[in-house]
């Protein structure tokens, strides 16, 4: 069971780079990105303070190996967007890694997060691990509103990001049932809900990146990585309205 977990929480990020395509080739429809969330926390914090605090906490999908993993996995690529599309605001992204943990077991760590980083924004990546250990849904629900709770008490708003898309790994593991489980919290809770199944999806049919073919290289995992710290950014910036021309202030 150790072995399945490891390979499969990364299969779908270091499997075909052939038609990996550059990050400004992989634009997201808006239907994809919604944001009828409001993300008030994120953008007082860009208001008051010209600054956005961002906790990831995630499973290991949400990293890449090697020495330079972290430059180029998801929350640095997030870190990066924002900047550029926000200047003149201090833009940080400090991450958590739970590897191996399921949602009941990040719960247990949010408050020790929530006090640490003061964040405005926590983006919690969830939903895998659970599948792959066979979670009980109403368990899984569950656990996914007392991380809400405890997010919302801590005055940080909340994006909660689902599982990867692998066409390869598909027949091996049914996400379907928890990405659903997601989409309702999130439609019942008034959380923004960062899809990355549906995106990356969405990227396997347009032809975007070849996610059925098999390379040993990490290319198409750096570029899928970038490509999802974009859209996100993208997400965040709607839903909290953080258009950057009104945004800029004079110090």
């Amino acid at each position: 069971m150790t072995f399945v977990i490891a390979v499969l929480a990364t299969i779908a990020l270091v499997n075909g780079a052939a038609a990996a395509t550059p990050a400004e080739d992989c634009a997201v429809p808006e239907s994809l990105i919604p944001a009828e969330s409001d993300l008030a926390h994120a953008a007082a914090d860009i208001k008051d303070h010209h600054r956005l605090d961002i906790s990831v906490v995630g499973s290991a999908s949400s990293v890449l190996t090697g020495p330079d993993g972290a430059r180029f996995a998801y929350p640095a690529q997030l870190q990066q967007a924002l900047t550029e599309r926000l200047p003149g605001n201090e833009i940080k992204v400090t991450v958590h890694i739970q590897s191996r943990q399921t949602t009941a077991d990040m719960v247990g760590v949010l408050p020790a997060v929530l006090a640490q980083d003061k964040p405005a924004l926590v983006i919690w990546q969830v939903g895998t691990v659970d599948a792959m250990r066979g979670v009980e849904p109403d368990d899984f629900r569950a656990s996914l509103d007392q991380g809400i709770d405890a997010i919302t008490a801590a005055n940080a708003d909340a994006v909660m990001m689902n599982m990867q898309y692998s066409p390869r790994t598909e027949t091996m593991l049914n996400v379907s049932t928890y990405a659903d489980v997601m989409r309702w919290v999130a439609e019942q809770r008034d959380v923004v809900l960062f899809d990355r199944l549906a995106i990356m999806h969405y990227w396997s049919d347009a032809g975007v990146f070849d996610l059925y073919a098999a390379t040993t290289g990490y290319a198409m995992a750096r570029r899928v990585h970038e490509c999802i710290g974009k859209a996100l950014a993208a997400q965040i910036i709607n839903a909290g309205h953080l258009e950057a021309d009104k945004m800029q202030t004079t110090r």
